[in-house]
């Protein structure tokens, strides 16, 4: 680990644990934080020893969206005709939301403080989301000018139409207990059981096959965008596939002699 590294990944257990570590700057979306949390990202979904991703924070904030002292700086090195210091290599935000979202392995956002702007956007991207019940969120982009632009492609979703636009134009604050009720969150948990319900999802990925993991997560993104007739004809080739994959063989023959799955892991 790097003394200045401001996001940590650690992997064990089947689990890749990825930790937001600015809490200096509420863990906003920096060139290094963005660019780390990319690296980190990549290493953790190309080592086959994660089955899944849990991506967690620092401090009391999970994210607080764009760095703006760091923006402010480089419109003002803009508007001066200033050389600005080069970026950092890797990818920008859109790639790094995006290779959540496309990610062929489950992710766990783990949430133990508030969320703002972009910070909504990595966590939107996430297949599962755990907060607890006391934080807040807030699509705070209109109050400063900006719009909720690349994170509205993963957040608008999760809401119904009316909710979606009703908090993005207002930046009104909401509680976890009523985005877990409008459906924009897995669980919203009290602080204590926080753990216990990330656990939770972590023990039941250990127990699914890799490759049908990444099936299903695509699978569950593409049916509800096909006709009815496409439907049935992609999934009945995906069924197929999937039936005659080894992964399925191992899986049918563990179930007929009453034991684990080899791609099983003990929690």
């Amino acid at each position: 680990m790097a003394e200045d590294e401001v996001v940590h990944l650690d992997i064990s257990g089947g689990i890749a644990t990825i930790t937001l570590d600015s809490p200096r700057n509420r863990n906003a979306l920096s060139r290094q934080l963005t660019s780390e949390l990319a690296d980190h990202l990549e290493t953790a979904l190309g080592d086959p020893a994660a089955r899944a991703v849990v991506l967690t924070h620092t401090g009391t904030v999970f994210c607080a969206g764009a760095d703006l002292k760091e923006s402010r700086e480089a419109n003002i090195a803009k508007a001066e005709g200033r050389e600005q210091a080069p970026r950092r290599a890797g990818k920008g935000l859109p790639d790094m939301i995006n290779m959540i979202w496309e990610s062929p392995k489950p992710v766990i956002a783990r949430v133990n403080g508030a969320v703002r702007a972009g910070g909504l956007g990595l966590m939107s991207a996430c297949d599962f989301v755990v907060m607890v019940e006391e934080a807040t969120m807030a699509f705070s982009e209109v109050r400063i000018g900006v719009v909720p632009a690349v994170i509205s492609v993963v957040c608008l979703p999760r809401f119904s139409t009316l909710k979606g636009a009703e908090l993005m134009l207002t930046g009104d604050t909401f509680t976890a207990a009523q985005a877990a009720a409008w459906g924009f969150i897995n669980r919203a948990v009290p602080a204590d059981q926080l753990d216990d319900g990330v656990g939770a999802i972590v023990d039941s990925l250990k127990q699914c096959s890799p490759n049908a993991l990444a099936e299903t997560k695509k699978m569950a993104r593409l049916v509800p965008t096909l006709p009815t007739d496409e439907g049935f004809r992609q999934m009945g080739e995906l069924s197929a596939r999937m039936f005659a994959s080894p992964e399925a063989r191992e899986g049918m023959t563990a179930f007929a002699e009453k034991r684990d799955p080899s791609w099983a892991i003990e929690s």
